[in-house]
């Protein structure tokens, strides 16, 4: 038997246009998506602050666990994109400040420029939701 699949969507443009969810739920487990600190109108929210788009870009990602079903306490894993080393430090506060209570795995990595000219980080999650699956 297959587990059901379900797409959670955010509603942002970028999700038609490129074909992708903000997440995925299958079964117990929910992957969401890459994600920028970008509100609804698409700006960067922090500006030149990494700490502040990695406390926002978790704040959404916190949203997105909520539809599927999930929250915060469920992810085992975090992956962070910074486009300069040099940010690591302040996503690692936001990251604790979010995060800190969870301890997941996390990785962070520096990539080059990311979707968005002013974003400094990007973060997926993984999460794992005890129960029955059904969400």
């Amino acid at each position: 038997m297959t587990a059901e699949r379900r797409n959670i969507s955010s509603g942002a443009p970028w999700e038609e246009k490129v074909g992708y969810s903000r997440a995925v739920r299958v079964g117990s487990l929910v992957f969401v998506a890459g994600t920028l600190a970008c509100d609804e109108q698409g700006a960067i929210h922090g500006q030149g602050d990494a700490h502040a788009q990695t406390v926002y870009a978790l704040r959404k990602i916190e949203r997105a666990l909520a539809q599927a079903g999930a929250s915060l306490a469920d992810v085992v894993r975090t992956r962070m994109f910074v486009t300069d080393i040099a940010h690591q430090e302040a996503v690692g506060r936001g990251h604790k400040e979010v995060m800190g209570g969870v301890m997941p795995a996390a990785t962070l990595v520096q990539v080059g420029p990311l979707a968005h000219p002013f974003a400094l980080v990007e973060i997926e999650a993984d999460a794992v939701v005890s129960g029955s699956g059904a969400g």
